[in-house]
């Protein structure tokens, strides 16, 4: 595991790309004042930052307009390039839901019923709760009670709970029983997400950063659970939070302080003096 280096003379880093659940945002959902002003000292010097999170547009938006951000989002786990500041999809994969319905099947057949919930595509997508799903953060939710309603209409991904399995169980049963059909990534607490087959962080953050004329070479990427590893993989430097996932600190370059003590405003205090 090795340090960030500090900075001295050019630009240690061009992107600075960061998480928003667990990562940017504390505790509480909001990002604290020593975090936005770390941000807006390196973006003064020069680095654009980059929000990436498995929140759908919709469900990131609220989040997007509170910071003034205005520049290029990776949402869905990748699936969705939204320009906040022009309120536009610039990119969208759906998840096929002849295949996404019979990955299910596997998966039920391995690990019975399952509680579901989709997240509908497009700038205003529903997300759909089956009987039984509970969202581990408030967002605007239908309910549904008849299984065809999920397949009438184009979707992101679908969520998956399990009674009894934890969240890591779950996601290996789904990977061992329809992963040649879909991916399969743990998201957050109670998040475990069947995607289109491919589709990472990285995919998105990779398309965002060929439309800003940056590479990976120039990233710096902040994240705390297992949908952040191919994110972090991709970056030059992959920072976890202490309070991130055990297999992601495994991965990561480094280990900065937790989402509730401002982890990632300590590194980029470090590499952009201005930001102190």
């Amino acid at each position: 595991m090795t340090d960030a280096p500090a900075a001295t003379g050019p630009l240690p880093y061009r992107l600075i790309a960061t998480d928003l659940d667990g990562t940017l945002l504390g505790p509480d959902h909001t990002v604290s004042a020593r975090t936005r002003a770390a941000l807006a000292a390196a973006t003064a010097a020069g680095a654009a930052h980059i929000v990436v999170t498995g929140r759908t547009v919709p469900v990131a938006r609220p989040i997007l307009d509170d910071l003034g951000y205005r520049g290029i989002a990776v949402c869905s786990q990748g699936a969705q390039l939204y320009h906040a500041g022009e309120h536009r999809l610039l990119t969208s994969v759906t998840l096929d839901r002849t295949v996404a319905a019979l990955a299910l099947e596997k998966i039920e057949a391995e690990t019975g019923r399952l509680a579901l919930a989709a997240a509908r595509d497009g700038l205003d997508g529903e997300v759909l709760f089956g009987p039984g799903y509970r969202m581990g953060y408030d967002m605007e939710q239908v309910s549904v009670t008849d299984p065809d309603e999920f397949w009438t209409a184009p979707i992101s991904k679908l969520y998956i709970q399990h009674p009894r399995l934890d969240d890591d169980a779950l996601a290996d049963a789904a990977r061992i029983a329809a992963g040649g059909l879909i991916g399969v990534t743990v998201a957050g607490s109670g998040l475990v997400e069947l995607l289109p087959l491919g589709l990472t962080k990285a995919t998105g953050l990779s398309l965002a950063a060929r439309r800003l004329k940056v590479t990976a070479a120039d990233t710096i990427a902040f994240g705390d659970m297992p949908n952040d590893i191919p994110l972090l993989e991709w970056a030059r430097h992959g920072v976890a939070m202490a309070n991130a996932h055990d297999g992601l600190k495994a991965m990561a370059d480094e280990i900065t302080a937790s989402h509730a003590e401002d982890g990632i405003a300590v590194v980029l205090e470090r590499l952009f003096p201005a930001a102190a």
